[in-house]
């Protein structure tokens, strides 16, 4: 019987042949991440433990990212801490505030390989599946055991897989798909389960669009979530210095607890509405909802490719009166290429307010809240109850072209409407 992507990576980290769903493994990991909002806590753990060094100093990563610059004296402690456990433990790959969201870093930085395991303080860590890695959220009592022996428990997961077809069509985006698949199946659907990805259209899907897809794998239950690795995946990381590493993929015998399939060709614009991932409508179906806010950001959407569809759609046209409009891209290598291609010029000009790459308004902790009563529609990759604010705030979660186009309007409104010259 043939493995899945799961499976395979997870035999391989172990020493073993093969593993099989519901077995508990013992699995080497090959990268440990931890960013601002758990590391100092992690790096504690070892100092309480006695444990004096990391078990490998060029596979451990730590970013700020979250709360950047530090919008608060304790949040400055923090990152100061932080910097000192750095060079205490000889970490090796630190990136200072400003330079980017920790899972933008690692696959832009060439951190990330097919088949590698890798771990993170931090549930989206499955983002990593878009080059064939196993990335998993785990938690800070994990990630200190992980930092001092370099190992880490696993359950094997059962995988199920959805068959992707067809061409999305114009101002239809993979973040679009990847809603339709939350919103038609449910937040729970692959809870501790793998999702692979796969089917003609996925081949199709370029690295920016698999990295949307995989992180919000983790709003569906998984475990992990893939894209094989294939040629496009090569060619990506041969650009980051990864050289003469091979495709990876399920084997075609390979067993599933489930088979979901999705044509992308009649796929419309889709909006996750308050107060969770899986409340998914067209956007036909609320359009006219007025906005206090629109974001374009986040490790989800803050990619150069989503940063020049969100300025495709504002170039020429300013923002609403009554809407604020705030990009974060999501590193500085993003901030910089959008300089370089005007996109970041023609956001300016419409009216959007740049901050420094980084996590930005996402995940709340600075920048961006909302009030009682104002709504936000955004690129991120949750919409929970008083993420950015207010308890009585909203969250919308939509594609860049459908947040430009809602900055636009001055209420949610579908992209396609834009480009036929409508508004």
């Amino acid at each position: 019987m043939g493995r899945t992507l799961a499976e395979k990576i997870l035999a391989r980290a172990a020493g073993r042949e093969r593993v099989q769903p519901g077995e508990f493994v013992t699995a080497q990991v090959d990268l440990a991440m931890t960013h601002d909002i758990f590391a100092a806590q992690v790096f504690g753990h070892l100092v309480d433990a006695g444990v004096e060094r990391v078990f490998d100093p060029e596979r451990v990563v730590v970013v700020l990212d979250h709360l950047v610059p530090a919008p608060s004296e304790a949040a400055a402690s923090a990152h100061r801490k932080i910097r000192e456990y750095v060079e205490q433990f000889g970490v090796r790959h630190f990136y200072e505030a400003g330079q980017g969201i920790c899972h933008q870093l690692l696959p832009e930085q060439g951190h990330v390989a097919p088949g590698a395991l890798v771990v993170g303080t931090d549930s989206h860590t499955t983002t990593h599946g878009a080059l064939a890695a196993a990335g998993a959220g785990i938690g800070t009592s994990e990630m200190a055991y992980v930092l001092a022996t370099g190992r880490l428990w696993f359950r094997v997961p059962e995988t199920i897989r959805f068959e992707l077809t067809g061409t999305l069509q114009p101002m239809v985006t993979w973040k679009d798909a990847i809603l339709a698949i939350a919103g038609r199946f449910g937040s729970d659907v692959a809870q501790y389960k793998a999702v692979e990805f796969g089917g003609p259209a996925a081949a199709g899907a370029g690295i920016a669009d698999r990295l949307t897809v995989c992180n919000m794998a983790v709003e569906i239950g998984a475990k992990f979530g893939f894209f094989a690795a294939d040629e496009t995946t090569l060619s990506y990381l041969a650009e980051r210095g990864l050289e003469g590493l091979g495709p990876l993929a399920p084997d075609a015998d390979a067993s599933y607890a489930a088979v979901h399939e999705l044509a992308l060709d009649n796929l419309e614009p889709q909006v996750a509405l308050p107060h969770a991932v899986d409340h998914v409508r067209r956007v036909g179906e609320v359009e006219d909802m007025p906005i206090d806010q629109a974001f374009i950001g986040s490790c989800t959407n803050g990619r150069l490719e989503d940063l020049e569809a969100a300025a495709q759609v504002l170039r020429g046209r300013r923002v609403h009166p009554r809407v604020r409009l705030i990009v974060a891209p999501a590193s500085r290598s993003v901030f910089q290429a959008a300089a370089r291609s005007g996109a970041l010029e023609a956001l300016a000009e419409a009216g959007a307010s740049l901050l420094p790459p980084g996590c930005g308004p996402c995940f709340g902790g600075h920048g961006g809240l909302l009030a009682a009563g104002e709504r936000c529609i955004g690129t991120h990759n949750r919409n929970f109850m008083g993420r950015m604010g207010s308890a009585q705030a909203e969250i919308f979660l939509a594609s860049p072209q459908t947040v430009a186009a809602s900055a636009l309007a001055g209420h949610i409104a579908d992209p396609r409407r834009l480009d036929r010259g409508d508004g």
